[in-house]
C-alpha cells in the first residue's frame, strides 16, 4: 500500500490534513526551502496535537560536522516524532555522515532524502542499509524548476523503488507532485508519496493548506484511514465509490474507452542474433475499457492515458525483449492492475522488418475472481441499503 505523506507547518494545518485522511504528518517549514526545519517548539506542538492518531515525521537541517548532526537528530527525535528526515549531502563526505549516524539508527527511524535534480549517488543506498536506516526518499531540491517526474521518468522511479525494496529500505517519492502525477506514480509501488504544494491554495507551497486539495490527493491514493472497508453494518459505501472500488451500481455497465494510438518508440527487440544490440521502431495501439467514474471535473474521474504510456516505458526500460507477444502480455497485465480497467486491447507492431508491419494484437479482460469481488461489494451494498434506518 502506498501512503500519503503531507507536509505541514503548524498545528492548524496538521488538523486539516488529519481530517482529510493523511497517513503521515510531516513537520516542515516551506519558507526555508525544500527541506526547511521547523523550530522545536512547533514540532512538539504538532506532535501533541496529533496525539498518536498518525505517525509524525520532522525535517532536520544537518550541520556539516557529523557529531553535531547526530546531536541535532537526537534532539528532534526526543520531541516524540516517529522518524526523522534529512537531506543527504551530495558531497564526498556523505558516507562518513551515514556511518556517524549508524549508532542512533537502532532507536531512531532515519530517512535520507536524495535530490533527483542534483544527480544523486544511488550507490549510497547500500550504505544506508548497512547503517540501519529505515528508508530513502527521492525529492527535488529546487521547487518551481520541475516536478520529480520531469527529472526522472517512470522507469527510473520504478527502478529506484525496486532497488530500495531489494535492499530492505522503504522508498518514498516527492518533489512538486501534482494530482495528475498520482496515478502514474502508484505503479512504482512506492511506500510513500509526499505532498506540499499540491495541498495548498493556488498550489503555492508557502500558502495555507486547502482542505479540498487534500481531499483530492487522498481520493487518488487507494487505502488510507478513511477507506478501511469491512463487512459491517456501518460501512460508508460512499467512500468505496469515491475511491473507485465500486463505481456505482447504477453505472456499473457504463464503459468509457481510453486509448493511445500510433505511439512509435525505438525498442531493443527481436529473437534473432542480428536484432540484438540495436533498436527497431515499434508501434503501440492500446484501448482500455474503463468503468465510468462518478464525480466532478477533476482527476478523481480520470483514468489517464499517461498510465498506459508509463506502463509501456516501464516494460521497455527492462532491457532487450525477444518477442512482441511478451510486451503485449506485460502491458495488458499492468493496465488491468488498475481497479477501473475492465478490459484492454493491445497491438504491438514492428515497423522495420517488412515493407508494412508485423506484430500481435491481444485482448485481455479482468480476471473472474476480481469481477466476483465487485459483485460481492454490490451485494453487500444492497444489503446495507435494505437495513432499517434508525
Amino acid at each position: 500500500m502506498t501512503l500519503m505523506l503531507t507536509s505541514v507547518a503548524c498545528v492548524a494545518e496538521a488538523e486539516i490534513v488529519l481530517s482529510g485522511g493523511a497517513d503521515l504528518i510531516d513537520c516542515k517549514d516551506p519558507a526555508r526551502g525544500a527541506l526547511g526545519a521547523l523550530p522545536a517548539p512547533d514540532i512538539a506542538a504538532i506532535v501533541a496535537a496529533v496525539g498518536g492518531r498518525r505517525p509524525v515525521s520532522a525535517v532536520v537541517e544537518l550541520p556539516h560536522d557529523p557529531a553535531q548532526a547526530r546531536e541535532a537528530i537526537e534532539r528532534t527525535a526526543a520531541l516524540g516524532v516517529s522518524f526523522v528526515k534529512f537531506a543527504l549531502p551530495a558531497t564526498p563526505d556523505a558516507e562518513r555522515l551515514i556511518a556517524a549516524l549508524a549508532p542512533i539508527a537502532a532507536t531512531t527511524r532515519l530517512v535520507a532524502v536524495l535530490f533527483a535534480d542534483q544527480g544523486p549517488d544511488l550507490d549510497l543506498l547500500s550504505r544506508l542499509v548497512e547503517a540501519g536506516f529505515a528508508g530513502a526518499l527521492l525529492d527535488t531540491a529546487h521547487k518551481g524548476k520541475g516536478r520529480l517526474i520531469d527529472h526522472c521518468d517512470i522507469g527510473a522511479l520504478t527502478a529506484f523503488v525496486a532497488r530500495c525494496h531489494t535492499l530492505g529500505l522503504e522508498a518514498g517519492l516527492a518533489g512538486s507532485l501534482e494530482s495528475p502525477d498520482v496515478p502514474r506514480l502508484l505503479v512504482t509501488k512506492a511506500d510513500v508519496l509526499g505532498f506540499r504544494g499540491a495541498l495548498c491554495v493556488g498550489r503555492d507551497r508557502q500558502a495555507a493548506v486547502d482542505p479540498a486539495a487534500v481531499a483530492l490527493i487522498r481520493d487518488l491514493i487507494p487505502g488510507g484511514p478513511r477507506a478501511a472497508v469491512g463487512v459491517a453494518a456501518n460501512v460508508d459505501w460512499s467512500l468505496v465509490v469515491g475511491r473507485g472500488f465500486l463505481d456505482s451500481r447504477e453505472r456499473v455497465r457504463e464503459i468509457d474507452h481510453v486509448f493511445v494510438r500510433d505511439l512509435v518508440i525505438p525498442v531493443e527487440i527481436g529473437a534473432y542474433d542480428f536484432e540484438r544490440g540495436r533498436s527497431q521502431r515499434v508501434r503501440f495501439n492500446v484501448d482500455v475499457d474503463v468503468t465510468r467514474a462518478v464525480g466532478g471535473d477533476d482527476m478523481r474521474t480520470v483514468f489517464s492515458y499517461d498510465v498506459i504510456m508509463d506502463a509501456i516505458r516501464i516494460i521497455l526500460a527492462s532491457g532487450h525483449i525477444d518477442m512482441v507477444e511478451t510486451i503485449a502480455e506485460r502491458l495488458a497485465e499492468m493496465v488491468l492492475r488498475h481497479e477501473r480497467a475492465q478490459a484492454v486491447s493491445v497491438q504491438v507492431e514492428k515497423l522495420d522488418v517488412a515493407p508494412g508491419s508485423v506484430g500481435v494484437r491481444i485482448r485481455r479482460e479482468r480476471q473472474p475472481e476480481t469481477a466476483e469481488v465487485h459483485q460481492l461489494l454490490s451485494g453487500l451494498a444492497d444489503a446495507v441499503d435494505k437495513q432499517p434506518k434508525s
